[in-house]
C-alpha cells in the first residue's frame, strides 16, 4: 500500500495527476452484491402467472403472501444488481476530464449516483424488515391500528407498514410536532 503526498495511506497520485485507491474489496464486499439467491427463492414460489391480489379472496392469503414476498425479492434483487453496476462503474477507474467544468459535472453527477445508492441501501433494510413481516404473519396490516392495509397500497408500496388513513394522521402529527 502506498501514501500520496499527503501521507494519506492506500491513496496514490496515478496517471495525470489523479488520486488513485489502493484499497482492495474485502472478499465478503463482493459478496453483498450477489442476488442468486433472491433469485432461486423468487424461483420456488409458486404463482399464476399473472397472477395479481384481488380483493375477492381472502386477505394475505398464501398466494397473496407469496405474491408480494416475489415482488419484495425482486425489488432487492433490482435494487442490488445497479450498486453492483454501479460500484463495477467507480472500480474502472478516476474521472479524468480534462476540462475542469467536465469534471465538476462528472463529480456531480456521481456525487448523485452515491447519494442515490445510500437511500437504496437504506429501502433494502426496509424491504428485509417486509420480508420479515411476512414470515411471521403481520405483513399487510398496519403496525398502528393492526387494520388491513388495501391492496393498492400494497401494490403501490409493498413495503407500507401504515395504512394510509394512518399514514396521513402520523404525517400531521410529526409536521405539527414540527412546528412547535
Amino acid at each position: 500500500m502506498t501514501a500520496d503526498s499527503t501521507g494519506k495511506p492506500g491513496t496514490r497520485i496515478g496517471e495525470e495527476g489523479v488520486f488513485v485507491s489502493d484499497a482492495q474489496p474485502k472478499n465478503d464486499e463482493a459478496d453483498i452484491f450477489d442476488s442468486s439467491d433472491l433469485m432461486a427463492e423468487l424461483e420456488r414460489l409458486e404463482l399464476p402467472e399473472g397472477y395479481r391480489p384481488m380483493d375477492d379472496e381472502p386477505f394475505m392469503n398464501d398466494r397473496q403472501l407469496a405474491y408480494f414476498k416475489g415482488k419484495l425479492l425482486k425489488w432487492k434483487a433490482d435494487i442490488k444488481a445497479e450498486a453492483k453496476a454501479t460500484l463495477n462503474t467507480l472500480k474502472e477507474g478516476p474521472l479524468q476530464e480534462p476540462d475542469q467544468t467536465d469534471r465538476a459535472s462528472s463529480e456531480t453527477d456521481w456525487a448523485l449516483e452515491l447519494r442515490t445508492r445510500d437511500r437504496q441501501r437504506k429501502l433494502i433494510s426496509k424491504i428485509d424488515a417486509a420480508l420479515r413481516r411476512i414470515d411471521s404473519g403481520d405483513y399487510g396490516y398496519c403496525e398502528i391500528t393492526g387494520d388491513p392495509i388495501s391492496l393498492p397500497r400494497l401494490e403501490a408500496r409493498p413495503i407500507a407498514t401504515m395504512t394510509l388513513e394512518a399514514q396521513e394522521r402520523h404525517e400531521r402529527e410529526e409536521r405539527v410536532s414540527r412546528d412547535d
